[in-house]
């Protein structure tokens, strides 16, 4: 075994056990397989161009040498990242924890309780310090989150607006530039007309729907806003105000002056700047808007047994079901971050909370009083954390100063104008900090700097009646583990609750949850990537640029499609980021009236959505019955709207699971109708190697890296969204404005950094480089092998739903399902549930199909692996039988009362027609490694129909087990 081969440790079948399985499926070689899986004229003619493959030694001895190119100065940018201090009992205990990074979307809530209470923490920080009553679990950045917004208020209109057709909101000018960016890029396609103003200026007129203002604003004054909310509901206008969560513990929350949304960043909540990202968005609202709200809600419900359990909340919001009706694409959030934000609010509880806010505002204010005696002015009387100061008119000036504090390592913010300088203090600050601020400001005057007086760290600088005086997370999870161990006790306690890949297989079809090697995630721990601003300078971080040059060199090479943006920051945001940039093509091009996309049913789920985001219209493909598209459906289509088409949506493989024989004359078709390609790479872990989107025919294609290219799920995120394309198609990407000059752009904005969530991206940059062209076309043979191993094994009993053209399945299966009720009395659901008792995670439940289950394996798992869950998925067709056969109760049996929770196993009480054995250990291996539930199965009607979305006064539920 050549022990420095990376790919041996990240692919888990040997040549021994692919023989085995190989001759189980009934072919002689590998080869033989993936000729009868992949159509012959889609097949690359010669292996990627990568470099070679590095050993994990060498990789980590080149992203440290990536990582000495970064200088790392002290940022006071702001606007929007700050500098902060991830609490290392977190950091080694949930960052650094597979635990954490390798579980799935809490879809299951029976084994995840875990990470879902740590998101019902999350939402509860949120609903507190906003004082508003509903969150959700958090969403891709702060702009994002303000598109949304607008989204939100204008599907919120009142039945008088609508009439009165009120398409236009305002947006204060004060209003981080990116947040305003983006809400530009993503109002535009759904005909809302964003006006740009002065919030005590503006008209409430009829035409307006809605407005949002920054608190404080990007300039650092914290205004009053009261009297604008008042104006603006007696004009029917609903207020999103965009808020700084460090600043809410020390400010009057909006919710308090009348806001019915909030949104903004949990960022500056323990999570590293990243270069841009990732960090959590959050939103909080009226609970009115509860159907509207974007994203996912956890909720609190209760199990078949009445303990109490948490769960997602109101489900059938997803945008998988709403499809082209959804009011948001969001798909990946950022799960992993509003986790550790979550327990940063825990480990510090409201007083840690509040002397960190306390200590941020009352040194900004120091160094106000520091400056003005230099002779500075200020433009803001009232801040809490930012200072906005007012240069000389001198020319040169401002290059003058930015050289001084560049000489000090510092960096700070200025504005396009040249005759402002902001500086934003963070919790990283200390007093020495203040004095090398006050030397620079002075040296620039030419003057001497004084500092000798003391710093207090509780003074308040701002008028009374901006203060905070409502208490906040005064719940006992937040009161409770302040000291190390408490701490760490209390996240293992949690993490004892989740299953994960450190358990056991995750077969989730078209999510691809493989394995998150360790050598590919050390470097988010890495200050030099992690502690940087997006708006950095470029010379101080040439390792980054030059980590993320190279990621999309490889990325084009292994698509096919030579130009590639980083700058979308899920796989949802990539769909609308490469059907923004179609549209633009069209509009340059004189397509603008081309207002269709088509769409195959056979689609990834979020396509429609993503269309419907963009203000196109869906025209749907049938499928045929064995899956592909319907040619005769397809051919009418293309033809009744081939003047109207912009592109078409398709995955490929297809959801379905298979290699559709006629991909390239569907594309050329589209092609000769003046439309495009857009191709999901949902399903690229079946491609790498073996065929790509250009070579196929795709114009644009996303990459989820967070599936095909090993970033961590997380629980529901980070993710990283990025698209491929063309050289036509290039001068219409996303842009954005960058550096500490920041100069607001028109383009296709889609994130609030300019590069996305840069910080993740190194996990798929070393996934690449330490698999090389070899490696990763093995990982894609491997995982065919695999899927189609199992198949072999399953089809006799539960059925496949679909194969291709010889009988073949891509990288993933659909278990059919569909007619077991009125055979066993059992569903789909059923068998999910059971699953938990064996210690694995479902595959995805009615997906794309009702009624059925997709597995797709991965090419991480061992065959011991598949062989073992294959043998679970035959012990619960077993148990079926007995159903069947009356040998089991049709209502009191394993598979309906599943899962079984310890606490029941262990009741002195039993009222089960079959034993504890048989509900806790159904097969031998589970007295060795047995994962113990910690609720029955939940109730998700009591759920919906009583929405407990965090902590209240009303039901407060214990942390404890």
């Amino acid at each position: 075994m050549n022990t420095n081969d990376f790919s041996i440790r990240h692919i888990g079948v040997g040549q021994h056990d692919a023989d085995e399985m190989l001759r189980t499926i009934g072919v002689k070689t590998l080869d033989e397989l993936i000729n009868q899986t992949l159509p012959s004229n889609i097949r690359l003619d010669k292996p990627l161009d990568l470099p070679e493959p590095m050993t994990e030694r060498e990789f980590a001895e080149h992203i440290a040498d990536l990582a000495s190119k970064n200088e790392v100065y002290t940022s006071y940018i702001g606007q929007g990242w700050y500098d902060t201090v991830l609490p290392p009992v977190v950091q080694r205990n949930v960052l650094e924890n597979p635990v954490w990074y390798t579980s799935y979307t809490p879809y299951q809530a029976e084994i995840s309780q875990g990470r879902l209470e740590a998101l019902f923490n999350f939402q509860s920080v949120i609903t507190d310090l906003t004082a508003l009553p509903l969150s959700n679990c958090s969403l891709l950045d702060e702009a994002t989150a303000g598109a949304e917004t607008a989204f939100l208020l204008f599907n919120e209109r009142s039945k008088a607006k609508v009439k009165l057709g009120a398409r236009k909101i305002f947006v204060d000018k004060d209003v981080f530039a990116s947040t305003r960016d983006v809400i530009l890029t993503r109002c535009i396609p759904q005909g809302i007309e964003v006006v740009l103003g002065k919030w005590n200026e503006f008209d409430f007129g009829d035409e307006f729907f809605g407005a949002i203002v920054q608190y404080p604003g990007s300039l650092g004054g914290v205004n009053d806003y009261s009297e604008f909310v008042t104006k603006a509901h007696d004009a029917d206008i609903k207020v999103g105000v965009a808020a700084d969560l460090l600043g809410l513990v020390l400010l009057t929350p909006p919710g308090e002056w009348g806001a019915d949304v909030v949104f903004g960043s949990a960022q500056r909540f323990g999570v590293p700047m990243y270069f841009g990202g990732p960090s959590a968005g959050y939103i909080a609202c009226r609970m009115e808007y509860k159907r509207t709200l974007p994203g996912r809600i956890i909720g609190l419900s209760k199990d078949r047994l009445g303990k109490e359990s948490y769960r997602l909340a109101l489900q059938t919001r997803e945008q998988h079901i709403k499809r082209e009706r959804a009011t948001s694409n969001i798909c990946t959030a950022q799960a992993l971050l509003a986790s550790m934000s979550g327990f940063y609010a825990v480990y510090h509880g409201p007083e840690g909370l509040k002397n960190i806010a306390r200590r941020v505002h009352s040194y900004t204010g120091f160094l106000a009083k520091k400056l003005q005696d230099l002779g500075y002015r200020l433009l803001h009387e009232n801040f809490f954390d930012t200072l906005c100061v007012i240069l000389p008119e001198d020319a040169g000036f401002a290059a003058k100063l930015r050289e001084i504090a560049e000489e000090c390592r510092v960096n700070l913010f200025y504005a396009p104008c040249g005759t402002v300088a902001l500086l934003s203090i963070d919790e990283t600050t200390l007093p020495e900090d203040l004095s090398v601020l006050c030397y620079i400001f002075a040296s620039a005057l030419g003057k001497e700097s004084n500092f000798n007086d003391e710093v207090g760290e509780h003074t308040i600088h701002i008028d009374r009646k901006f203060v905070r005086t409502s208490p906040f997370l005064s719940y006992e999870v937040f009161n409770k583990y302040h000291t190390e161990t408490e701490m760490m006790r209390y996240i293992k306690r949690l993490e004892r609750k989740d299953i994960s890949l450190t358990h056991s297989m995750i077969s989730l079809g078209s999510c691809t949850m493989k394995l998150n090697a360790a050598t590919e995630v050390i470097p988010l721990s890495n200050p030099a990537f992690c502690n940087i601003h997006p708006y950095a300078p470029a010379e101080q971080v040439q390792g980054s640029l030059e980590l993320l040059e190279n990621l999309k060199g490889l990325l084009a090479t292994i698509t096919g499609l030579p130009v590639v943006s980083l700058q979308p920051n899920s796989g949802a945001a990539g769909e609308y980021a490469g059907l923004r940039t179609i549209r633009s093509y069209h509009e340059a091009h004189g397509g603008g009236h081309r207002s269709k996309i088509l769409l195959p049913a056979s689609a990834h789920g979020t396509n429609p959505a993503s269309a419907s985001q963009c203000g196109y219209q869906c025209v749907i493909v049938a499928c045929d019955a064995h899956g592909n598209v319907d040619w005769e459906d397809f051919m009418k289509k293309t033809e009744e709207y081939k003047d109207d088409l912009a592109a078409m949506m398709i995955t490929y493989p297809s959801t379905h699971g298979i290699f559709e024989t006629n991909i390239i004359d569907l594309c050329k078709r589209i092609h000769d109708c003046g439309a495009l390609v857009y191709m999901d790479g949902a399903n690229m872990n079946a491609q790498v190697g073996l065929t790509n989107p250009g070579f196929i025919g795709a114009d644009v294609c996303h990459l989820n890296l967070h599936k095909t290219f090993a970033i961590p799920h997380g629980g529901g995120g980070p993710g990283s969204g990025p698209i491929c394309m063309t050289e036509a198609l290039a001068p219409y990407q996303p842009t954005h404005g960058y550096g500490v000059d920041y100069e607001p752009i028109e383009g296709n904005v889609v994130s609030a950094a300019p590069l996305g969530s840069a910080g993740i991206d190194v996990v798929s940059y070393a996934y690449i480089r330490l698999l090389g062209t070899k490696g990763l076309e093995r990982a894609t043979r491997t995982a065919i092998l695999n899927a189609n191993y199992m198949a072999v094994r399953l089809k006799d009993t539960y059925g496949i739903v679909y194969t291709g053209a010889t009988g073949r399945v891509g990288h993933e299966l659909i278990l059919d399902c569909r007619k077991l009720k009125e055979t066993y009395g059992v569903d789909e659901s059923d068998i999910a549930k059971r699953l938990m008792d064996f210690g694995y995670h479902a595959p995805t439940l009615s997906f794309p199909v009702h009624g059925t289950l997709m597995i797709e394996p991965t090419e991480s798992e061992s065959k011991a692996e598949l062989d073992r869950f294959l043998d679970v998925m035959q012990c619960i067709w077993g148990e079926m039988q007995e159903i069947k056969d009356g040998r089991a109760d049709a209502e009191d049996n394993v598979l309906k009362n599943a899962p079984h929770p310890e606490y029941e196993v262990v009741s002195d009480s039993w009222s089960h027609s079959y034993p504890r054995e048989k509900a806790a250990y159904p097969l031998p291996y589970l007295r060795e490694n047995k994962f113990w539930i910690n609720v029955a199965r939940v109730d998700n009607g009591f759920g919906d129909r009583n929405l407990i979305p965090a902590f209240c006064a009303c039901i407060a539920p214990t942390t404890e087990e």
